[in-house]
């Protein structure tokens, strides 16, 4: 091989070893940027994820909240109405001989007690049903061996719930 052969091999070999280098160069080159590229990817996608959770908890916390106050808002208003409704059971209670009047009161009885069940309210509290202090209050004991254990012989004030939530206890007299 002659002078010019070798160094014309010796340049095509060193050009190639420097391509090869330079393609080393470049994929280390774009494997570390793919490498950034992945790991910013992946803080944006978890931050993206944290942030869409914190917004479920915010959306159904409020949610929670707007039906809190809304059974709190309208058991408030009910509570206030209950007097009302105490009033006409002991007008009905009452003899009269005037038949309109019982008729009137009724009337005006049994429309309230429509809105009380339309609006989701239960009213509780009757003669032989079992006493339960979660809805009860015992403001008379009597002993009577006929009756069971914790049974409410008399019924002073009616009780009211909506939901879970007790608007009024009744107030109750119960035996043994």
């Amino acid at each position: 091989m002659s002078e010019k052969e070798k160094n014309t091999t010796a340049e095509v070999e060193t050009e190639e070893t420097a391509a090869a280098e330079e393609t080393v160069t470049e994929e280390t080159v774009c494997q570390t940027a793919t490498e950034d590229y992945k790991e910013k990817y992946e803080k944006e996608h978890d931050s993206f994820l944290r942030l869409a959770a914190e917004y479920d908890n915010f959306r159904k916390r409020s949610q929670k909240e707007k039906d809190a106050s809304y059974t709190n808002g309208k058991a408030d208003t009910l509570a206030k109405l209950l007097p009302v409704y105490d009033n006409l059971e002991r007008a009905m209670n009452q003899s009269t001989e005037d038949a309109a009047y019982k008729k009137g009161v009724e009337l005006t009885m049994n429309g309230l007690v429509k809105i009380f069940t339309d609006l989701g309210v239960e009213i509780f509290g009757e003669a032989g049903e079992t006493f339960d202090p979660n809805f009860h209050n015992a403001v008379m004991h009597t002993e009577n061996e006929e009756l069971g254990e914790n049974v409410i012989t008399q019924v002073f004030q009616k009780g009211f719930k909506t939901g879970e939530k007790v608007i009024r206890f009744a107030m109750v007299q119960v035996a043994n």
